[in-house]
């Protein structure tokens, strides 16, 4: 009796192990919940505009910088395109964000998800936040130095207690110059990454609740000088953006 305990617990084992490698190599988190689309940017708007239309239904429409080049068109796809500049160099360019001030973007402690179809050649820049580093209320930023892009969530627990996780593509380089579209997902205990369709990286743990009163942009940072705080200006291009809750 005895081993065939030791049989059963090793086939459990077994089983348990087997099940963990099918969700490291799946499509969609465990535990994902994050399925409502809260806002659609499809970025396909012709050239010259200066509101980015949210197809979602929900009317979180973003106002879109002078210096952001809209209307591009290459085999069938309609997409956004920054130029290349020093992402650090004084003057700050808020000319080359899209803004979205919409306090329905705040996370809080919903499950929420943002979706980035992009490519880029260049190794440098954030490309999506709400908020930044200090600012109360916690935040979510991407952003793609030296290729490798990175998801980060900060928030606070109940108590006040700072709560941040990061997830990263890790030897994934990014910034090949092919289209890739990345999904990065905050749950209530976990952060993961999925590119291309292959969830890639998880990162355990809570990121507490997130809500502060800045807009979220697309691009860079809009409290920045570039001296003591940089912009970290993104170069590249994007098709869409879509953030879903639950």
């Amino acid at each position: 009796m005895r081993h065939r305990g030791r049989i059963r617990t090793f086939g459990a084992m077994l089983m348990v192990a087997a099940l963990g490698m099918i969700a490291l190599g799946s499509s969609t988190p465990i535990g994902a919940a994050a399925t409502v689309t809260l806002t659609n940017w499809q970025m396909n708007e012709s050239a010259g505009t200066n509101v980015m239309i949210d197809s979602s239904g929900h009317g979180i429409n973003g106002v879109v910088g002078s210096a952001i080049l809209t209307g591009n068109t290459e085999n069938g796809v309609t997409f956004y395109r920054w130029t290349s500049t020093n992402p650090n160099q004084p003057p700050p360019k808020p000319e080359r964000l899209v803004q979205v001030n919409n306090s329905t973007l705040n996370p809080g402690t919903r499950d929420y998800a943002i979706t980035v179809r992009f490519r880029t050649t260049h190794n440098y820049g954030n490309m999506i936040q709400k908020g930044q580093s200090g600012a109360p209320g916690g935040y979510f930023k991407w952003q793609i130095p030296s290729g490798n892009l990175s998801c980060l969530f900060r928030g606070r627990s109940s108590t006040g207690a700072i709560l941040s996780k990061q997830v990263s593509s890790g030897t994934i380089k990014l910034n090949d110059g092919q289209w890739h579209t990345v999904k990065c997902e905050r749950t209530a205990d976990r952060v993961t990454m999925t590119i291309d369709g292959v969830l890639r990286r998880t990162a355990l743990g809570p990121t507490g609740s997130i809500s502060n009163t800045v807009p979220l942009t697309i691009g860079g940072k809009l409290n920045c000088d570039q001296v003591s705080v940089t912009c970290d200006y993104f170069a590249g291009d994007i098709d869409y953006v879509q953030i879903q809750t639950s």
